[in-house]
């Protein structure tokens, strides 16, 4: 038996290890395990150069989890156990991470948000999908420039409605059009009032998750909560720093993450504060609108 201990987790981590009955292995990485329960939730065991996650358990060293562990291999929990094939994770000393960024902060400094963003060189907003090499996010732009108006908007129903035609567009994982909603209810967190964002976040998600691939569905249910992973924590500390070197490093360590994931996140991200934007614009212009 090898022993590892738990770095950071968070508090869905301490509610799967407690509630989970019937635990198996999902996926199997070099740096990451994904395993599953019976309620289709998602729990991630990764080392510290992935790091803190909505449903991320991050371990204290590299583990090598495809070469020592099979799809077969047996899992356990308990409140602060978990044990896969001959790996035992001690998480009693983990530390507890907040998955939430401080979206009220950002929902205050919006406008500044967006003027940022718009001096940025690595930023197009007259290419709303400059960041994206997916063929999937470019067959259906009217579709995903719809949905960026109608997240700008607040308007759930016509969201659900195209919402439902994006979710699992694509291949892998986390398919395309999943990665583009994902980045959009990021952006519906900054730019709607919190009461207004939670029932919106929440509505699309639940849509949205039913209609992908298990992984992808965990990640779209933790944007409808309002929680991101630390790469996004980073890039969102830094919208409201004054720093623009620091807002150019986060956005293009998120557009790095896989083949198309990053750069389809950050489409769905900034075609909704595009939006936002033009709609804001637009009302200026013509207050009776």
């Amino acid at each position: 038996m090898r022993f590892f201990h738990a770095l950071s987790l968070t508090s869905n981590i301490t509610s799967w290890l407690i509630d989970t009955r019937r635990p198996h292995i999902l996926h199997l990485f070099d740096c990451a395990c994904n395993l599953i329960n019976e309620r289709r939730e998602v729990l991630s065991i990764v080392t510290p150069e992935i790091g803190n996650g909505p449903f991320n358990l991050v371990i204290t060293e590299n583990a090598c989890f495809r070469e020592n562990l099979s799809p077969k291999s047996p899992v356990s929990s308990s409140a602060n156990q978990l044990t896969i094939g001959k790996f035992s994770i001690h998480t009693a000393n983990a530390k507890l991470w907040n998955p939430t960024p401080h979206w009220k902060t950002l929902h205050a400094k919006r406008n500044d948000i967006l003027n940022r963003l718009a001096q940025l060189p690595i930023t197009n907003y007259s290419s709303i999908f400059k960041f994206s090499n997916s063929s999937i996010v470019r067959q259906h732009s009217v579709q995903s420039s719809n949905l960026s108006s109608a997240f700008a908007n607040a308007d759930i129903s016509t969201v659900k409605l195209l919402a439902s035609q994006l979710a699992g567009l694509g291949m892998g994982l986390t398919p395309s059009g999943d990665d583009f909603i994902m980045g959009a209810l990021y952006a519906a967190w900054i730019i709607h009032p919190p009461e207004i964002a939670s029932v919106l976040a929440k509505e699309i998600a639940e849509t949205a998750s039913a209609l992908t691939t298990s992984l992808s569905a965990a990640w779209i249910r933790s944007a409808g909560r309002g929680e991101a992973g630390i790469l996004w924590h980073e890039f969102f500390g830094a919208l409201i720093s004054d720093s623009t070197q620091s807002i150019q490093k986060s956005m293009e360590r998120i557009l790095s993450i896989g083949e198309t994931s990053g750069a389809d996140a950050m489409s769905g991200f900034t075609s909704v504060l595009t939006a936002y934007k033009e709609r804001e614009l637009a009302t200026h212009e013509n207050p009776s609108r």
